[in-house]
């Protein structure tokens, strides 16, 4: 199996090329991306964090530092997606940042009663969209303290 899906600290779940290429070159920018995997739609993020499919190979337990989830997303949407991951003891100590488009008051409470640990709406701007992103790769991957993983 390849080292960079041994080794992730960014899992990206977005649907928008254009968006996760904004996201991407973002943290790149401030070198948070060299072991960021991009996921396009629901299915496959479920099945990279639990090393189904075309991700059987990794290990569950060595998932992300943090998870940047979109709610909008073909198969199954953001919010299956976070409810899955906060459901299963493997998972729910992982980040979960949603970063959507949606400023629905109803998506944020639905986010945070399912244990999401951060909800962004995504800016507009392209400036302020690279610089919200860098600013949670650098929050996520050097600020914030983890616990260690669940025995």
């Amino acid at each position: 199996m390849d080292d960079a899906v041994k080794e992730v600290e960014i899992l990206l779940v977005e649907d928008n090329p254009t968006d996760a290429e904004l996201a991407i070159r973002a943290l790149k920018k401030n070198n948070f991306a060299n072991k960021l995997v991009w996921v396009k739609d629901g299915a496959e993020a479920l099945d990279f964090l639990f090393a189904t499919g075309a991700y059987s190979g990794r290990q569950v337990t060595n998932g992300p530092k943090v998870i940047l989830l979109d709610l909008r997303l073909p198969k199954v949407d953001g919010m299956e997606v976070l409810r899955r991951i906060k459901d299963d003891e493997r998972t729910r100590i992982i980040p979960v940042v949603v970063l959507t488009s949606s400023t629905e008051d109803r998506d944020v409470a639905e986010s945070y009663q399912l244990g999401v640990n951060s909800y962004i709406s995504k800016p507009l701007e392209f400036d302020q969209f690279a610089k919200t992103v860098s600013e949670l790769g650098l929050y996520w991957l050097l600020v914030n303290r983890p616990p260690l993983a669940a025995k």
